[in-house]
């Protein structure tokens, strides 16, 4: 299967099969000339003008005759027998931007691409599904992938070579681009059997052999126990974090831990994840004017970021301080949850009530410019006496932390060591500080702004949703689960079709492709946690229905587990089934989540037997390196037990209820799932959904909890103090 030759790899076992093309590649490749003439320089327009994607529309005036994803290249390149360069990438990608600038604009480079190939560009959010199959042939023919992908492949789309960035000409040991797709082309006419065996060699290898494939034994404790063994020796104990740099937040490593601490009491699964929030929080990830997080950090100390800012890391980072926030009750995780939500609803959220995918690291030209200072340019906005202080605060210095002497503002000192410093009480001292941070980013918004890539995607949307009504849950701010609720029903309103179909893309009133896995599995995510929040049945209706059409649509019935692509999606050279939960979790892992969500709530089995066999049929590629999937771990922790069930059942009108429900709100309870009867209201839908709690009724006309574990449900009781002392 592909992600254990993945896997392989990335445990540094090469497959002898890839050595093949890339030694032919570069035998020929030395020593390559090249020249062409110039061409004029004038205003260039090609197919790409006709799109939605923010991405390809800045490629539209690129002298390369760029084309989407589309029959019409494949008919070309077939019809003028040239081989096809597929460029992949996304609208806030930077070093997207510099292999534009020094290649896409060329009139050199461009001229030698309409020459030799057919090129194809293609925006990664949009279409995943092609993404998925060629960077994982990169990263199975290099080692490595990442954006700029450059893949070259027949004109029946399968890949022969593959590369991420590639400057216009040789540099510190990198090849030129400009040297590729010259050599590139000559093998084309001269050589072209080596180039065509090698491909159909690469593809029958990356060909999943899911059907010929005996499912494992499963997975239990012990691979929980390898998971969090492996984050205790990859740790940095002394900045946070998991890995050497670039270091990204990845958010299912600390709520996978937050898990193992409640299971098991280990204090150090704790301490791994305060040290590495609060360091990212202080750090140049977070933004310290305007909030949010960026998507990484290029240093181990999270102080200089990569600077763009991404949806699905604000969802995901505002869940994992949430849950930090519960186990711990330091309000410092809340504030930053709430600071995320602040960006988010600010910045990133449409009039419509979706929510915009990313902004760009760059600005004016110049990764990182919209949010650097320097100390004459606070002092200009706060004065002398308060630039000053914001200044030593955060770390902003005449000699500076980031290029051209500019600082990243990032959190020195604790509020109360200043405060103590200075004799004056903290209370007054972070007042000051809020008060100048706010003048700051006032003056920051009349910056030139980075772009925003404002589609609207449906898997990033469904987990904010997630997110925000989760913050409603702990915060019980208003707001967050209004936006959350605007945006379901912007989904359902723009983003779904017939029979339950959703859509993956929406852009200035256009909706396009159909939905992938993880549109259907993020979407589903967002509608339980909405039940759980408001006890709306018609969420748990929808979250059914889109867990029923996800099933039908991508169930592998043959061996288990999700692909990718469904029935709706177009068909690729191969199909790929994911599972590695990187920077977003696998929509296999999200998938098992909500059907081991609606099982418990419910009570359908069905959903919890599919669950079952995701795992039987991953366990091969989970256990030798657990810690890789981390947000299925979390599944495999609630399949291990114990769970709980909550039904209340009651008023939602009166006060007692109200009270057990922030009870419940206001504990860390991962394996835990609430279903609310609602006296008031006709209960025949919620019957429906949950026959077994036809008989739970309130006792005396109290609002009653019945608390349920290991298929057994406790007396039940009536005041919250009791109930605390079941949730104990």
């Amino acid at each position: 299967m592909l992600s254990r030759l993945i896997r392989a790899i990335l445990a540094g076992n090469r497959v002898d099969l890839f050595i093949y093309p890339l030694f032919f590649f570069f035998i020929f490749v030395s020593g390559a000339t090249v020249s062409t003439a110039d061409s004029n320089k004038e205003q260039h327009v090609n197919r790409l003008i006709h799109e939605k994607s923010p991405y390809l529309l800045q490629h539209a005036h690129n002298p390369v005759n760029w084309y989407p994803w589309c029959e019409e290249a494949f008919e070309k390149a077939r019809r003028e027998d040239k081989p096809i360069f597929l460029s992949i990438g996304y609208a806030t990608c930077h070093w997207c931007h510099v292999m534009e600038k020094e290649s896409f604009e060329d009139e050199e480079i461009a001229n030698l691409l309409n020459r030799y190939f057919v090129s194809i560009k293609v925006d990664r959010e949009e279409r995943p599904d092609i993404d998925q199959v060629y960077m994982n042939v990169c990263q199975a023919m290099t080692g490595s992938g990442g954006w700029p992908l450059s893949v070259f492949m027949t004109p029946d789309a399968k890949p022969f070579f593959a590369g991420t960035y590639f400057p216009k000409v040789a540099r510190r040991g990198m090849i030129g681009f400009r040297d590729v797709i010259v050599r590139i082309g000559e093998l084309w006419k001269k050589d072209r059997d080596k180039i065509l065996s090698a491909s159909d060699k690469i593809v029958s290898a990356l060909e999943p052999g899911d059907k010929n494939e005996v499912p494992g034994e499963g997975v239990g404790l012990d691979v929980l126990k390898k998971a969090y063994g492996h984050m205790s020796t990859a740790f940095d104990a002394r900045w946070g974090g998991f890995s050497y740099p670039p270091k990204f937040p990845t958010p299912h490593n600390y709520t996978f831990l937050l898990r193992w601490h409640k299971r098991t009491g280990d204090p150090d699964a704790l301490k791994m994840v305060e040290k590495t929030l609060k360091a990212m929080k202080n750090g140049g990830i977070f933004d310290q004017v305007g909030f949010g997080f960026h998507r990484y950090s290029v240093d181990e100390k999270w102080l200089v970021p990569h600077f763009e800012k991404m949806l699905y890391d604000q969802a995901l980072l505002s869940i994992a301080y949430l849950d930090a926030y519960l186990v711990t009750l330091d309000n410092e995780y809340e504030e930053v949850a709430k600071k995320i939500f602040e960006y988010v609803l600010r910045d990133m959220t449409s009039p419509e009530g979706g929510f915009y995918t990313a902004e760009d690291a760059d600005s004016e030209g110049a990764e990182g410019k919209f949010y650097v200072w320097t100390p004459e340019e606070v002092t200009s906005v706060l004065g002398k006496k308060d630039g000053e202080l914001f200044c030593r605060y955060y770390g902003i210095s005449e000699r500076g932390n980031f290029e051209g002497g500019t600082s990243i503002p990032h959190v020195r000192m604790s509020a109360e060591k200043l405060a103590k410093e200075m004799k004056i009480p903290v209370g007054k001292l972070t007042a000051k500080l809020e008060s100048c941070r706010q003048r700051l980013f006032e003056a920051r918004e009349k910056r030139v702004h980075p772009l925003k890539d404002d589609k609207i995607l449906t898997s990033w949307n469904g987990l904010m949703i997630a997110a925000l009504a989760k913050g409603h849950r702990v915060t019980g701010k208003k707001s967050y689960i209004d936006a959350a609720e605007k945006c379901c029903r912007f989904i359902l309103t723009k983003m779904t079709r017939d029979r339950n179909r959703l859509y993956r893309r929406y852009r200035n009133g256009h909706v396009a492709i159909p939905g992938y896995l993880d549109d259907y599995a993020f979407f589903v995510w967002g509608l339980i946690e909405l039940y759980e929040t408001t006890f709306d049945v018609s969420y748990l209706e929808k979250a059914i229905v889109f867990t029923d059409t996800m099933i039908e649509l991508f169930w592998d019935r043959e061996a288990g587990g999700f692909f990718y692509s469904g029935k709706d999606n177009e068909k690729l050279i191969m199909k790929t089934k994911e599972v590695y939960d990187g920077a977003i979790p696998s929509g296999n892992s999200v998938a098992a989540m909500d059907m081991m969500l609606l099982a418990r709530i419910t009570g359908n089995v069905e959903f919890e037997n599919r669950v079952e066999k995701l795992l039987k049929f991953f366990s091969a590629d989970i256990s030798p390196y657990p810690m890789g999937y981390t947000f299925l771990l979390g599944v495999v922790d609630f399949a291990v037990g114990p769970a709980r069930e909550i039904v209340l059942v009651g008023n939602s009108q009166t006060g007692s209820c109200e009270e057990m429900i922030r009870t419940i709100y206001r504990r860390y309870l991962p394996n835990t799932v609430i279903v609310f009867k609602d006296m008031q209201k006709s209960s025949d839908r919620l019957l429906k959904l949950v026959p077994y709690t036809k008989e739970m009724e309130a006792t005396e006309g109290k609002c009653t909890a019945f608390v349920c574990e290991k298929f057994a449900c406790k007396v039940p009781v009536t005041n919250v103090h009791d109930l605390e002392n079941e949730l104990m």
